[in-house]
């Protein structure tokens, strides 16, 4: 591995400064904003996060998944400043500006729809996926939606019902939404098969929801939140053959797979599966707040004027921070970079795997990749607790990591993808560090 001085520790972590301000949050801020990783920031850049204590370190959170351009890239920065120095708001409908118009273009251009297709831009993810399924409700004239177990899709009313996790996502915030139902999703490790999950899918058209009461069914090409599963390549072709036939939109929600996360500017594109309706946000505008639903024209259009929107929708400070993130993207192919960074890590997760029986299994797509950590490799007890503790190991050690799945055991991998080749061997070689110490 190289030896580079890119993560420095000079204090306890938790610093003073840091504790100091975390004892006045205390205070003033809601106990249910808990804190994942006790480190106040200072100044991001590029992978790196520095806090107020002065200690350095490499983020493997990314905003969890917002900055896969990475903290403060100078032409996202320096766009963003521009338009704010221009004006910072208008309200779209009530005063339009170009770059909205410009942002539809150029992921419309990217997108993988055959035929004509439109846009709407929102501020959050939870609000896109609402959109979407507003979307396909007018289009579909039918009130049911499906989504799937492991499934996070936000937080506000219909976006937390479609979430599959009760824990601590919705209970005691009921009643829910109505009409949402939920189906299997496949995992190699866990189980079920893509054949079992279609056909219990199927099943719930008799015993659950008439198939002609569905306008939708939601799904992540690769579940973020339950720990980074990859959806099968037959599961998505057996989904979009059930939307086809039975009229049903397929919403691919791409808030934490897109902007070249997984190799691809959107996840969907390994697949070569055509949805009808997909949502955008996170890495969309570089951390500013931004989200998208991108579908078929005929979709978008079926909703009557002022059925959709809101006041600071498409804000144009976040709308030149996207156009930025995309000259990025194609300047700097983050996409393939997004390759290399993940069969870096892949193969070096492999080994951690042989090495420690409490790694059960490896997985994800690109650089959007996970580790499952297990009691026991026969029963697959989920182990939380191990997971807490290397993610702690690793935050001494200078690396900033972030907890996934339905039981808490799996630890996912959302660094920026303007991570360097020394970077990466650090960060690794901390992790492994971690590992070493909690596992060995």
């Amino acid at each position: 591995m190289a030896t580079t001085k890119t993560i420095e520790i000079r204090t306890a972590i938790p610093g003073p400064r840091s504790q100091a301000i975390l004892e006045r949050k205390q205070r003033v801020i809601a106990n249910a904003k808990s804190i994942a990783l006790p480190v106040v920031a200072q100044e991001g850049r590029g992978a790196t996060l520095t806090d107020v204590d002065g200690n350095t370190f490499i983020d493997f959170t990314g905003g969890v998944g917002c900055l896969n351009t990475g903290h403060a890239h100078p032409r996202v920065v320096d766009a963003a400043t521009e338009q704010l120095a221009r004006f910072a708001h208008t309200d779209f409908t009530v005063v339009p500006y170009e770059s909205y118009v410009e942002l539809a273009e150029r992921l419309l251009a990217w997108a993988p729809f055959r035929g004509p297709a439109k846009a709407a831009f929102f501020n959050a993810g939870t609000e896109a996926v609402e959109n979407a399924v507003k979307f396909a409700r007018l289009y579909t004239k039918r009130p049911a939606v499906i989504a799937f177990e492991g499934a996070f899709h936000g937080r506000t009313l219909l976006s937390m019902t479609l979430t599959s996790r009760p824990h601590p996502y919705k209970v005691g915030m009921g009643p829910l939404a109505p009409e949402v139902y939920r189906a299997p999703f496949p995992s190699d490790y866990r189980g079920p098969d893509t054949a079992t999950a279609l056909a219990e899918l199927r099943q719930m058209f008799s015993t659950h929801v008439a198939a002609e009461q569905v306008a939708a069914i939601i799904v992540e090409p690769v579940q973020g939140e339950a720990g980074f599963l990859a959806a099968p390549q037959a599961f998505l072709e057996g989904l979009r053959a059930i939307c086809d036939e039975h009229g049903i939109c397929l919403i691919a929600d791409e808030v934490q797979t897109g902007f070249a996360r997984t190799g691809k500017l959107l996840a969907i594109e390994h697949y070569g599966i055509e949805p009808d309706l997909i949502t955008l946000a996170k890495s969309i505008a570089g951390g500013l707040p931004l989200s998208a639903v991108l579908g078929k024209r005929a979709i978008l259009d079926a909703a009557h004027d002022g059925a959709v929107g809101g006041t600071y929708v498409g804000n144009p400070v976040a709308q030149a921070a996207a156009l930025a993130v995309l000259d990025v993207i194609e300047e700097e192919n983050l996409t393939e970079r997004a390759v290399q960074i993940g069969e870096a890590m892949r193969a070096h997760m492999l080994l951690w795997q042989e090495r420690f029986a409490a790694i059960g299994d490896v997985r994800g797509l690109g650089a959007m990749l996970a580790i499952e950590l297990v009691e026991d490799r026969v029963t697959k007890q989920p182990a939380p607790e191990l997971a807490q503790a290397v993610i702690e190991a690793a935050m001494q050690r200078g690396l900033l990591l972030l907890k996934a799945g339905v039981h808490g055991n799996a630890i996912r991998v959302l660094c920026p993808l303007v991570l360097t080749d020394a970077e990466l061997d650090e960060a690794l070689g901390a992790w492994e560090d971690a590992l070493a110490h909690v596992l060995a």
